[in-house]
């Protein structure tokens, strides 16, 4: 397994994500309907709004799941975070940076995970929107980009929320 590594702006990306203010808030109808939208229209057992904060990944909206966030060292968020495209990964077994993470060889047994990086105006990627299976899966590319324009939309919704802070500017 490998950590995620760190974005190079990570001071920076952490400081707009927690100007926010949204860390730790309560459940929100508006993320919650994307991420049950995504769970069916995607045919995932698990579909998430997260935010990569400094140690963790919080779970904003979680269709699927029960637990509210996991460490930041064993996420694959922590690596979608890294790159401005969507990152999919069709067998985690089969995926040296994943194959013996804790998510996958225990629960929920990760197989497929896409994320579509959550970025913000400031041109932070603050999480993702990601789906997660428990057997091995693959994307089109119309599908691709569908997850794209959701987690455009959820990016929207996030800067809203976080509207009169330092991070909306």
């Amino acid at each position: 397994m490998f950590a995620p590594r760190l974005p190079l702006n990570e001071a920076e990306r952490i400081a707009v994500l927690r100007d926010m203010l949204i860390l730790d808030s309560p459940p929100e109808e508006r993320f919650d309907t994307v991420t049950a939208y995504c769970q069916s229209r995607f045919g995932v057992q698990i579909a998430l709004v997260t935010l990569v904060d400094s140690d963790r990944q919080w779970f904003k909206s979680a269709a699927g799941l029960q637990v509210k966030e996991t460490p930041r060292e064993i996420s694959f968020c922590g690596h979608a975070i890294l790159q401005d495209e969507v990152m999919i990964v069709p067998d985690a077994r089969q995926d040296e940076r994943f194959a013996d993470n804790p998510l996958v060889i225990g629960p929920p047994f990760i197989r497929f995970y896409a994320g579509a990086p959550l970025t913000v105006s400031s041109g932070h990627n603050l999480g993702t929107l990601c789906l997660i299976d428990p057997r091995p899966k693959s994307l089109a590319p119309e599908e691709v980009e569908h997850l794209q324009v959701l987690a455009r939309m959820v990016s929207q919704e996030l800067e809203r929320a976080g509207s009169g802070s330092a991070a909306a500017t």
